[in-house]
């Protein structure tokens, strides 16, 4: 073995361009055979191409085995010239060598990575005293007898290693023989490898077989310690007495350490008597128990949530009201209602210094702010923030937990939430509220009613704690949607905020203090490298985006800036600042027209207006009379409700026709046909009554509606106005597309009231009580050109 080794003493030499093989968990020492399983396609190119030469390669070692394509930086520096001595192609494709390490050598730069890894080395030569060396001579004589002494210890080693270990009389070889073969990892064989004083090399290479050493003797003295009690039937006490005698010598027992640690951090614990008592109960009730029993884990875990909640831990409120207003201020532009609500709740808590937390859900269309809202409450007071995402949760454990009974029993979304946020009185954010649903498993609505009930949450009862927890002190946000879909039980728990959608200049100052700046963040740009012209995001908001929040527009936002952020990057000219033509160029062909009024010089046409999830819009009624028997026809995909107002307008109509100057007979001889535009889309609700009566008493009289005039509002049989919903976005509707006058409700003059003065200017209102007023605001006196001949009388007479 020797003399197949190469001279370790010869001088220092530079090889180039050397073919490196990455090898894991393994380290090659010169004069060492060792076999080396090829898998990788890179591998297995350069072991065929050195095998076909010189069969000269380099091993390194990876630092990280778990590396599937280790790259240069992934190898040590320090590796092993080897001769391929033979290689074997398996059955399943990879390749087996045997390999011998002839010499040492540091990587002094690696100079290709394709097809596979060469590096330009220096070999290193071995600083090995010579055998008359005192100190050479007592390491040699050390190590076999360390050697020896591992294998008389070890029994799984074959005794010829024995043989092969007197055979050996170079001081180096031996350290390499011995290096390659100790039970130490790849870390500490790399260092004996990357060690150059032979002396040092040797001294390590003692120290690693002693501890081996070592523990082999501990392992031989358990093994006798538990030899008299063992059988056939005993195996599983067997192992659990190794168990024993190994904590024995560390000196304590791990489950008594575990038990100790949860009394430690009980004794610091400010908790009610009541839990006092059950975790002394737990502690007693473990310590009695096996530790290799399954209900050992279980009794730990409840013993460890007991120890982990915040029972009486909260942390303290922000109560600077003006701190508190600047920071709502800042996250969020308008929504003054809810600023208000939030800091009327920050002064009571002020002058109070104790409060129940209240039940607040925010209710609204999607991307108006509501989640990101509660996020800055919890910020302006201080609190620590929790978000629960209840959107198709179906299960009611989710939220009071499972039976410690069960397998994989685990305390409900609320004890989990509380204990990752440890502290007890936190803003914890109850997302989608609306869209929890329900099955065989249980229904987590009436599961929540406990949770959200201000009179009730301050004992609430987790099925896996068993015990009461105070949720008083939570300030509980939730979040919908629609409040159709909650329970109505829970929706009376709570006290319902109205987030309504945002005006369009809102949306541009929204957009200006949050949106670029945030997206321009994303994107990796500064303020100087894009602006935004006012005009160009009002294009954006009007020709790109039909909302109510501001989801779309910061999507939109981001897309035009990714382009500017290509340009960026690709050196390339562009404009800096983004102006309205060049919005058509970024974001493509325009997505919606902006909604305008359309003058008609004929009867029947009235404009409505109509609330959507997305904002208010226009809309026009069309009825038109064509010869026939008097049949109604409704068409553009009208719902329920709204067929039943065209109804109601009709038979108001009917009833009424006299004083209006309608023949009567008129109804019998004619058909009405009622259309609403935009027949693909669904519509539906009471809005339209008064509009859908203006435009039959139009077509009957042949008046034509007053221009710029736009209307909302409910009709009953009796010819009442009733108020409906939706008025801010409706007003803002119609004042986009450029109306001038409104009729509504008189009990909705309260509704125009809340809307900022600014955003109604130029509009005027009339508020009315009764269809008959409408007609008096909305009909001009003149009849326009005849398009049907509505005079019964001279067709009876040719009859």
């Amino acid at each position: 073995m020797e003399e197949e080794a190469e001279d370790l003493n010869s001088e220092d030499i530079i090889i180039d361009d050397l073919p490196i093989l990455p090898v894991k968990n393994t380290v090659l020492f010169p004069g060492v055979v060792i076999p080396v399983t090829v898998g990788r396609q890179k591998s297995i190119k350069l072991v065929k191409k050195a095998y076909n030469s010189d069969k000269t390669i380099g091993v390194i070692a990876q630092d990280n085995p778990d590396i599937e394509d280790p790259t240069t930086d992934d190898l040590y520096q320090v590796g092993t010239i080897a001769h391929i001595l033979k290689m074997l192609v398996l059955p399943d494709g990879n390749t087996t060598i045997i390999l011998q390490g002839k010499k040492r050598f540091n990587v002094l730069n690696f100079t290709e990575d394709e097809p596979f890894i060469k590096a330009r080395i220096e070999t290193i030569s071995e600083s090995f005293p010579t055998k008359d060396d005192r100190e050479t001579t007592a390491l040699i004589s050390s190590l076999k007898e360390a050697a020896s002494k591992i294998l008389k210890l070890n029994p799984e080693i074959p005794q010829e290693a024995q043989i092969a270990l007197d055979n050996i009389e170079s001081a180096s070889f031996l350290t390499h023989f011995l290096s390659s073969n100790i039970n130490a990892d790849t870390l500490e064989k790399q260092r004996l490898l990357e060690t150059n004083d032979g002396l040092k090399r040797a001294t390590m290479l003692l120290e690693f077989m002693h501890k081996d050493i070592q523990l082999l003797e501990l392992k031989r003295e358990i093994q006798s310690k538990v030899h008299s009690d063992i059988d056939q039937q005993q195996r599983d006490y067997f192992l659990r007495q190794q168990m024993k005698v190994l904590q024995d010598e560390l000196g304590s027992e791990t489950g008594d350490q575990e038990l100790d640690g949860l009394k430690m951090r009980a004794k610091k614990k400010k908790w009610p008597a009541e839990v006092a008592k059950q975790f002394e109960k737990e502690i007693v009730k473990i310590s009695r128990m096996n530790p290799a029993s399954a209900e050992y884990p279980i009794a730990v875990n409840y013993a460890e949530l007991l120890v982990d909640l915040p029972w009486n831990d909260i942390t303290r409120d922000s109560l600077d009201l003006s701190k508190a207003q600047k920071i709502l201020d800042s996250d969020h532009h308008g929504l003054e209602k809810v600023k208000e609500r939030i800091i009327e709740y920050l002064a009571v808590l002020k002058l109070k210094n104790n409060m129940r937390g209240p039940i607040l859900c925010f209710y609204g269309p999607p991307g108006v702010g509501k989640t990101s809202l509660g996020k800055s409450i919890a910020k302006s007071l201080n609190r620590k923030y929790i978000r629960m995402a209840l959107g198709g949760l179906h299960d009611e454990a989710e939220i009071r937990g499972h039976r410690k009974t069960y397998i994989g029993a685990m305390p409900g979304k609320i004890i989990q939430n509380i204990k990752k946020a440890g502290s007890s009185n936190p803003v914890i954010i109850l997302d989608e509220i609306d869209k929890v649903s329900s099955d065989f498993r249980g229904d987590p609505a009436s599961a929540l009613l406990e949770v959200l009930d201000p009179e009730q949450n301050n004992t609430f009862s987790d099925n896996y704690l068993e015990l009461a927890y105070d949720l008083s002190k939570v300030l509980f946000i939730a979040t919908a949607n629609s409040l159709d879909t909650i329970h109505p039980a829970l929706r009376d728990r709570m006290e319902i905020i109205e987030i309504t959608g945002y005006t369009e200049e809102e949306k541009v100052q929204i957009a200006k203090k949050h949106l670029i700046p945030k997206q321009r963040k994303e994107h990796g740009l500064s303020a100087k490298e894009v602006k935004f012209q006012p005009l160009a995001i009002n294009k954006i908001i009007e020709n790109y985006t039909r909302e109510s929040g501001v989801r779309n527009l910061e999507r939109q936002i981001g897309k035009v800036i990714r382009k500017v952020a290509k340009s960026v990057a690709m050196e390339e000219k562009y404009s800096k600042t983004i102006q309205p033509k060049d919005i058509t160029r970024l974001l493509g062909i325009e997505l919606f027209d902006k909604e305008e009024y359309q003058t008609e010089d004929v009867s029947g046409v009235v404009t409505g207006l109509a609330w959507t999830q997305v904002g208010g819009e226009i809309l026009y009624i069309e009825s038109i009379l064509s010869r026939g028997k008097g049949k109604l026809t409704l068409s553009g995909q009208l719902g329920d409700v709204m067929k039943e107002s065209a109804s109601a307008a009709l038979s108001y109509l009917k009833a009424t026709a006299s004083h209006l100057d309608i023949d009567h007979r008129v109804f019998e001889h004619f058909d009405l046909h009622v259309h609403i535009p935009a027949g693909a889309v669904p519509k539906d609700g009471p809005s339209a009554g008064i509009a859908m009566f203006t435009s039959l008493a139009s077509v009957y009289t042949q008046r034509k509606v007053k221009e710029k005039l736009a209307m909302t509002g409910e009709i009953t049989l009796r010819g009442r106005v009733l108020p409906v919903g939706g008025i801010k976005e409706k007003i803002l509707a119609a004042k986009r597309a450029g109306i001038k006058e409104v009729i509504l409700c008189e009990k909705n003059r309260k509704d125009i009231d809340e809307i900022q003065s600014n955003y109604i200017e130029d509009l005027t209102f009339h508020f009315v009580n009764h269809v008959d007023q409408v007609l008096d605001i909305a009909l001009l006196p003149e009849k326009v050109k005849r398009q049907f001949d509505l005079s019964i009388k001279e067709e009876n007479e040719s009859k």
